[in-house]
């Protein structure tokens, strides 16, 4: 294993005031003191600049307010910030609202790739990082727990983020077979940790409880996820920013499958909680049974593996994040919700 650059790089990273993307952010100007970072974020809703103000005066840390989807806007930070890679997180994200409304979902999810791709293009980006999600590959039969998603499993996405995902997966990798651009793409599976949007499970279920308020368990309760911490993650994709071989996808997993009721009931036991405060609701339409990530790709070619996302001490320290920064997530908690205008 070649070791890690310790060139001075600048990073144009999008999406870095939501949850992965302001955990990357941190990492990485821990991690490459010598580095500069770019966050260029359009601040939808799930953007957050309160995720980031113990960087925010950093000299090494720039803020543009913009949209992926606006060419100019784009052409520009990568050229006034003399970028020389690109981490692309920003993205619409929530299985829900995909399905209440996917428009968003294809429009910032495969236009703004698009563009940000066009856009290294044209600036020659020495290095451009796709990230992605394990839902583009559908999904695994729960009784089949000897099967996983490999880097070769086919892509089957079936709801429209991860249909919407899809594409920009396979845009990123067009772009480097037509025009031989550095692209690489990662596929991870559910992060958790801190500075989660509270809409996600983890932070949505540890929240409600905070409050006295009951969890919503979907279905049956039996679907089945592969936990990433977000930290595992963000140490993943430095090292395939910086080792990763160009056109490859690399699978990110946590190697920590859990059922819903599982998670729910360890969620319970650490609080202290009964199952009484658990509340039965209508599953999610077409919801995936199971996620389960082989990261035997990434272990052997950049030599990472998961060392953070086992429970439940990793479970343990994210609700207690929680716990210990009500003032971070209660202001999104009363925040009103989008509402969806009919025409």
């Amino acid at each position: 294993m070649s070791p890690p650059s310790q060139t001075p790089r600048t990073l144009l990273v999008t999406g870095g005031a939501g949850f992965i993307g302001s955990n990357f952010l941190r990492f990485v100007l821990e991690q490459r003191p010598t580095w500069r970072i770019v966050n260029f974020d359009a601040l939808t809703y799930a953007g957050n600049l309160a995720n980031l103000t113990d960087i925010e005066d950093d000299p090494r840390y720039a803020f543009i307010h913009a949209d992926i989807r606006d060419r100019e806007a784009v052409a520009q930070a990568l050229a006034d910030h003399s970028v020389d890679g690109v981490v692309h997180f920003a993205a619409e994200s929530h299985v829900d609202r995909s399905i209440m409304d996917s428009g968003p979902f294809l429009s910032t999810n495969v236009i703004g790739t698009q563009v940000m791709l066009d856009a290294a293009r044209q600036a020659n980006i020495a290095r451009f990082v796709h990230i992605g999600t394990d839902e583009v590959y559908g999904e695994l039969p729960l009784e089949r727990t000897d099967l996983k998603f490999t880097e070769e499993t086919p892509i089957q996405p079936n709801s429209p983020y991860s249909a919407s995902k899809a594409a920009a997966d396979m845009l990123a990798l067009a772009y480097h077979h037509t025009f031989g651009m550095n692209v690489v793409v990662t596929r991870c599976s559910n992060n958790f940790g801190p500075y989660q949007y509270p809409e996600k499970v983890i932070p949505l279920f540890v929240t409600n409880l905070i409050d006295g308020k009951k969890v919503p368990l979907y279905g049956d309760g039996k679907n089945v996820r592969d936990w990433l911490h977000v930290i595992d993650h963000c140490e993943a994709i430095l090292a395939v920013l910086e080792r990763g071989l160009p056109g490859e996808v690399y699978n990110i997993g946590g190697n920590n499958e859990r059922s819903n009721n599982e998670l729910t009931r360890t969620i319970l036991k650490i609080m202290a909680l009964g199952e009484e405060m658990i509340q039965p609701v209508t599953d999610r339409l077409g919801h995936d049974r199971r996620y389960a990530i082989d990261a035997a790709k990434i272990k052997r070619g950049l030599n990472w593996q998961p060392t953070r996302s086992a429970w439940p001490t990793a479970l343990e320290q994210t609700i207690a994040w929680y716990r210990d920064h009500e003032h971070w997530w209660r202001p999104l908690k009363e925040k009103p919700k989008p509402v969806k205008v009919s025409a």
